[in-house]
């Protein structure tokens, strides 16, 4: 196998030679990933993303990891979906502490036609603030991914999780196939892609290698592609998982970024349980993008101002975008407030 990425991306990638890849002593595995990384991306810069939980809990999914799952008893209170002027209020924070991304998560099976259209304001009004929008939202059928597209949602959130193999260990209630047709019609709408995967859910090393190879067969690949660490959540059929070894998590990290070269790899949930030195090395394997700010969703996540004092002692900035002025942060919120007073976007949504 070639130690470089000079040659476009590849999408045939083997079981065998991703078995392989994982096989690779640690320190070569880590110099052909930062390698591969140095080539395509500029080294020292990460991607800042901040996920706001728009509808929490009582989701009918039974995917075992999850906190938000209805048929979990983990004492997480329901809540109603957010109103779009706090939703703005909450993005306009994120963009004043770094993110160029503003990520909005809503506990459901798939959106309702009830629901749909204030999610499609809280989309355009992110994007008035001149941030990068992306929502997750389950599964979607073809006009409501058209629809998405129409508003200019940049990114959908829809995680594989892990192997086909494994993934009926976990969830019962949506199929593998149910995801990747989901992918399938966001691609075809043009909408980016951010889809990764959970690690250490009991899963063996062959259902991560299974993993990270549908993910790279995908053509183009996953613009983002997120690996999380499992949040052992109380009540949850996870909540005494064993462990999964750091050194192997990294190495999944790696072998990320050399399957999907030109794709933000982002370390996501879990880095709360993550020392310094371990994200450091997840960033040398070639992450290059994580979320912010005190929460994931449900779960915790280091606090901002640590994130930028962990990025001051390893020489990391934050990866920008085109800025615009607090006037024209200030005047967007305002414009969606009203749009939301007019419209009456105050309501008790709907499971």
């Amino acid at each position: 196998m070639s130690s470089t990425s000079t040659a476009k991306p590849r999408f045939d990638w083997t079981q065998a030679e991703v078995k392989a890849l994982f096989d690779l002593p640690f320190m070569d595995l880590m110099f052909r990933a930062q390698t591969i990384h140095r080539e395509n991306f500029a080294p020292n810069q990460v991607q800042v993303s901040t996920l706001l939980s728009i509808k929490t809990g009582a989701c009918p999914e039974d995917c075992k990891y999850c906190p938000q799952s209805g048929h979990y008893n983990t004492e997480l209170e329901k809540e109603k979906l957010m109103e779009v002027e706090k939703v703005l209020a909450e993005a306009a924070l994120a963009k004043e502490k770094g993110a160029s991304r503003f990520c909005m998560g809503a506990a459901w099976k798939h959106p309702s036609e009830k629901d749909f259209p204030y999610v499609l304001e809280m989309i355009k009004g992110v994007k008035s603030l001149g941030l990068e929008s992306c929502v997750t939202l389950g599964t979607l059928n073809d006009e409501q991914a058209k629809r998405l597209s129409d508003v200019g949602l940049d990114y959908y959130n829809h995680n594989l999780d892990t192997s086909a193999e494994f993934y009926d260990s976990i969830i019962t209630t949506r199929t593998y196939q149910d995801r990747l047709d989901t992918l399938s019609r966001v691609r075809g709408s043009g909408i980016k892609l951010c889809c990764g995967g959970i690690m250490g859910m009991g899963e063996e090393q062959k259902d991560r290698v299974g993993l990270l190879r549908q993910l790279s067969h995908m053509q183009p690949h996953p613009e983002s592609v997120p690996i999380n660490m499992l949040v052992k959540v109380e009540g949850t059929p996870m909540e005494n998982v064993e462990d999964l070894d750091t050194f192997e998590f990294i190495r999944t990290i790696a072998v990320a970024r050399i399957l999907m070269p030109k794709s933000h790899v982002r370390l996501s949930a879990g880095r709360q349980e993550m020392n310094e030195q371990t994200q450091a090395l997840c960033f040398m394997a070639g992450a290059n993008s994580i979320f912010y700010g005190e929460k994931l969703l449900t779960t915790g996540n280091p606090e901002a101002d640590k994130d930028m004092a962990l990025f001051a002692n390893l020489g990391i900035q934050p990866e920008q975008r085109e800025a615009h002025s607090d006037e024209a942060v200030a005047e967007a919120i305002a414009a969606q407030a009203v749009k939301q007073e007019e419209s009456k976007l105050f309501y008790e949504a709907s499971v």
